[in-house]
């Protein structure tokens, strides 16, 4: 695990704090001491992301989540992820369900997205274009787009959630190169087998994400056989980022409840 960056800190029953795509560790900055008191709480950089190091050899994120469990000697735990973090979280549950104890999802359904809603296809576009080109200043307001979601603009959001998602994507992004072989393999079948996942699976969406966001996390706590699904007011893709205070509530009743 040399290569792999993460957070290992309280006692108590593990929680695992999976980031978005391009961001890192420090999006959970506002949860990490509110739950650390009571439970052991682990906050990992994915392969590529922040502080863990590039891929050089194909890879999954879930592996890699599951050899850090088992290095660190923990699990079953609950898995809280947003975006590409929640696919992660799936995908762990799909492959090695002995580590995952419960599910917190936002953003995603499962580790295979599908966008259909306009402005999502629109601006999904323009990103992707920014960054096969390796422009990284406009690769960085592409994802800030998503940030604000399609009823808002980055202007519209707190400038410090702005400044804190700016530089954990700049930072992560600035790692990669226009045409470096994409390693990430797959996980198959992820929506056809999600409806075997028997955890507790809580989604919680930020009201204002896009309709593909909020619709692929509701479907997942449709599909599994205990799962609910809830909306943030006041924040689009990271509620956790935008309405820490919100977010760090309902994940402790989920907490508690289980």
């Amino acid at each position: 695990m040399k290569d792999m960056f993460w957070i290992d800190t309280g006692t108590g029953r593990p929680l695992v704090l999976l980031h978005g795509g391009f961001l890192d560790h420090g999006m959970w900055a506002d949860q990490i001491p509110v739950f650390a008191p009571h439970h052991r709480v682990i906050v990992p950089d994915a392969r590529g992301h922040g502080r863990s190091a590039n891929a050089t050899e194909p890879f999954r994120h879930t592996d890699d989540l599951a050899a850090l469990l088992r290095h660190l000697g923990t699990g079953p735990a609950v898995l809280v992820g947003v975006s590409m973090g929640a696919a992660t979280a799936v995908d762990t549950a799909l492959e090695h369900p002995e580590l995952v104890s419960a599910l917190v999802v936002g953003g995603a359904g499962t580790s295979e997205p599908y966008f259909t809603d306009p402005w999502t296809t629109r601006n999904l576009a323009a990103w992707h274009s920014a960054m096969a080109a390796g422009d990284l200043a406009a690769s960085v307001e592409g994802f800030m787009v998503f940030a604000a979601g399609p009823h808002r603009t980055p202007d519209d959001l707190d400038p410090e959630v702005v400044r804190r998602l700016r530089e954990m994507a700049t930072g992560t992004m600035s790692k990669h190169s226009a045409g470096e072989p994409d390693l990430l393999v797959p996980v198959a079948d992820t929506w056809a087998r999600a409806a075997g996942i028997d955890v507790p699976v809580l989604a919680v969406n930020g009201a204002l994400d896009s309709p593909d966001h909020i619709g692929m996390a509701e479907r997942l706590a449709a599909t599994v056989a205990h799962g609910r699904a809830l909306c943030v007011e006041g924040a689009a893709h990271y509620p956790n980022v935008e309405r820490p205070a919100d977010f760090n509530r309902i994940l402790g009743e989920f907490l508690r409840a289980l």
